[in-house]
């Protein structure tokens, strides 16, 4: 089978799992993503094995299933995301374009339009982020920064469904945008951390609450 097949069985049950299609603890079964997605089950064979390596599948007896994330995970992968992305913003504010800066302008303001539609502003987000990872026009940083995301779509729900976070959020990303525009690396790190640091005291308290 080519790589080609497998990427793109692999690119379709990840993006199935990201966009809620399969949450942590549902059973995949190689059939059944066969005759949903229209290929073989080779590729998906293949593609399964691939999240499991990863840590997105985990084995329940003789299944796979969607893992989840505990408390500790979440708390490591935030903290990571904040190393990491912080970073990220400070490289942005020394490298990136006069037009990725634009670019990163327009984002913010169109996905103003999103903030009544949590889904939808939860894949602008995404957007938004890489923008920046971009932006920072360091490679290795932006493959590091597409594992740790690729672990978010661990998380059954986004932060940004919760009452208010939608403004807030885009009020912290115009925050930092600016910052980089100012060329203020400083600036730019620390919006960044606080905006994460607020995603996950939200996130934190709506666990507790359906706890």
């Amino acid at each position: 089978m080519s790589d080609a097949a497998q990427k793109d069985a692999y690119t379709m049950i990840l993006e199935a799992i990201d966009g809620g299609v399969y949450c942590p603890g549902s059973r995949l079964v190689e059939s059944e993503l066969a005759d949903r997605f229209g290929v073989s089950r080779t590729p998906i064979r293949e593609a399964l094995q691939r999240l499991e390596t990863q840590s997105l599948l985990t084995r329940d007896g003789r299944s796979l299933i969607v893992a989840s994330l505990d408390h500790a995970q979440m708390a490591e992968l935030y903290a990571v995301r904040q190393e990491l992305e912080g970073l990220a913003a400070r490289l942005a504010a020394q490298h990136a374009a006069t037009e990725e800066v634009a670019v990163l302008h327009d984002m913010v303001e169109q996905d103003r339009a999103l903030i009544s539609d949590p889904e939808a502003l939860a894949r602008a987000n995404r957007r938004f982020h890489h923008q920046i990872h971009l932006a920072s026009h360091n490679r290795y940083l932006v493959q590091q920064l597409d594992l740790v995301y690729r672990s978010m779509t661990l998380m059954a729900r986004t932060s940004l469904a919760a009452e208010g976070r939608g403004e807030a959020a885009m009020a912290e990303h115009a925050a930092i945008v600016d910052a980089i525009g100012a060329r203020d690396g400083d600036r730019a790190a620390a919006a960044l951390k606080s905006h994460l640091s607020t995603a996950f005291r939200v996130r934190l308290r709506e666990e507790a609450q359906r706890a």
